[in-house]
């Protein structure tokens, strides 16, 4: 069933910015108790104020130690926790064969857009179970999840694992309280597309389907734009039927 905003409790990774505040403020608008995690302290007191009543961690997604502290401060101080939107986001944009920046600058985008969702909800899923409430995980993929980016390579790789890794998770929570949602932006005016920039779908017109999609539907799969066309979901239905047949042939323990 679509999740109820006024009864519930709602983390967004990465929201003292751009798609992750936007969502953040549709939220508290709807009478969620909103909590909201970055790595700047600034940009999240400047958050708050801009937004009363939200609630902000400063934390480093790309640290699995920073990850335990989050998940543990949830489950002392927010029990009644029921949506988890993955959202954290860095996006270095270089070629391949031009990028000769230490390792750990590739490690860490690594990290925030797939080791970090991966393991934030293996800490918080079974809170999110326990608590017999309707809930929601939505992880943030991308258009480039399906069509690779040259110009920012890592990204597009980490997005189209974090869609692979969403499908599987939706598997492992069927039959159980928990919702599994795949959002998949275009291009969005943000700070993630560098200074200025101008391309892409407005924010606020982008958030607001996104919004109306997570609590008035059950859908599993939200894009918008390009990633919404009949074009994309007919390229994508395929692979889809293919898991099923897969998933069935292998059997694997879920948490239902």
């Amino acid at each position: 069933m679509p999740i109820a905003p006024p009864n519930s409790t709602a983390l967004i990774t990465g929201g003292s910015t751009g798609i992750g505040l936007a969502l953040a403020s549709r939220f508290l608008s709807a009478g969620s108790t909103v909590i909201v995690t970055g790595r700047s302290q600034q940009r999240l007191d400047e958050a708050a104020a801009a937004h009363p009543g939200l609630l902000t961690i400063a934390n480093d997604m790309s640290r699995a130690e920073d990850r335990l502290t989050l998940a543990a401060r949830l489950h002392r101080e927010h029990p009644s926790l029921n949506i988890v939107i993955n959202n954290a986001g860095i996006q270095r944009r270089v070629a391949l064969a031009e990028d000769d920046a230490p390792w750990t600058e590739r490690q860490a985008e690594i990290d925030v857009l797939l080791s970090g969702p991966v393991h934030l909800n293996h800490l918080l899923v079974p809170h999110l179970l326990a608590t017999g409430r309707p809930s929601l995980v939505a992880n943030v993929t991308s258009g480039g999840a399906y069509v690779p980016q040259p110009f920012a390579p890592i990204y597009a790789a980490c997005k189209a694992a974090l869609h692979s890794y969403t499908v599987t998770l939706r598997h492992a929570l069927q039959g159980t309280s928990c919702r599994v949602v795949e959002i998949a932006p275009p291009a969005v005016r943000t700070a993630l597309a560098g200074p200025g920039a101008s391309h892409g779908a407005p924010l606020n017109d982008f958030t607001d389907a996104v919004f109306a999609r997570l609590t008035e539907t059950e859908d599993d799969f939200i894009g918008y734009g390009m990633t919404d066309t009949e074009a994309f979901h007919t390229a994508a239905e395929p692979y889809a039927e293919m898991f099923k047949g897969f998933a069935g042939r292998f059997p694997v323990k879920t948490y239902g």
